[in-house]
């Protein structure tokens, strides 16, 4: 997905004539702490409610702001990832969008990029989570699919995390059933370190239930 296919299309833009208090006034309207502001279609930069309220420019015109203006912002053909490390890092409420001429069409709100970004990774689908820990050189995707796969189940979405100066990486998936237990048994066979699972909680006292009895025949034996 394009940044292109995100532009919100109710967050106005201020012109060089607005004033703080008019910025201040729409971004409790639109709930968002960043406003463009825009000259025709160039874009000038963006202004943010701490810096009207800590420089007291609620009187001040946007052409007596520029010098207290920040110029983040993306390209129509950038990818969604690109949007999100950018809102990420900045702490940006929304993002100016420009076009391949370097011209003003649009801002990305954080709200919307959180929605759009829950439909890429298939938060509302029904299946279950698995949460795995290994260390990053023994990272395969193709191993980890065909466990999966071997269940007869499917994954709907995937994502790697690392904490900073770790080799150890978290590789969480979200897959296509409730029922995890024969997945989780599997990768526990492969020696796969199981950080947490998140299903239905029958369905996972129901895989305890038959581990212990396993281990009291084991015991017994």
């Amino acid at each position: 997905m394009f940044a292109s296919a995100l532009i919100s299309d109710v967050i106005p833009s201020l012109r060089l004539t607005d004033n703080g208090q008019k910025a201040l006034n729409w971004m409790e309207i639109f709930r968002i702490s960043h406003l463009p502001v825009v000259d025709a279609h160039r874009y000038v930069g963006l202004i943010n409610d701490k810096t009207i309220y800590d420089l007291n420019l609620a009187d001040v015109l946007m052409d007596d702001c520029v010098d207290h203006l920040v110029q983040p912002h993306v390209h129509q053909n950038r990818h969604i990832y690109e949007v999100v490390s950018i809102i990420s890092e900045l702490k940006l409420s929304v993002l100016p969008v420009l076009d391949d001429d370097h011209q003003y069409i649009g801002v990305i709100t954080a709200n919307d990029l959180a929605h759009k970004f829950a439909d890429l990774v298939a938060v509302k689908e029904p299946g279950g989570v698995l949460v795995l820990e290994l260390n990053s050189i023994d990272y395969s995707l193709a191993e980890i699919a065909r466990i999966v796969e071997g269940n007869d189940a499917k994954i709907l979405s995937l994502y790697v995390s690392k904490a900073e100066n770790s080799r150890e990486i978290t590789v969480t998936l979200k897959v296509n059933q409730m029922d995890l237990s024969a997945i989780v048994q599997t990768f526990v066979r492969y020696n796969y370190v199981i950080r947490s699972v998140f299903m239905d909680e029958s369905m996972l006292k129901h895989m305890y239930d038959d581990r212990f009895e396993l281990l009291m025949k084991y015991l017994n034996i």
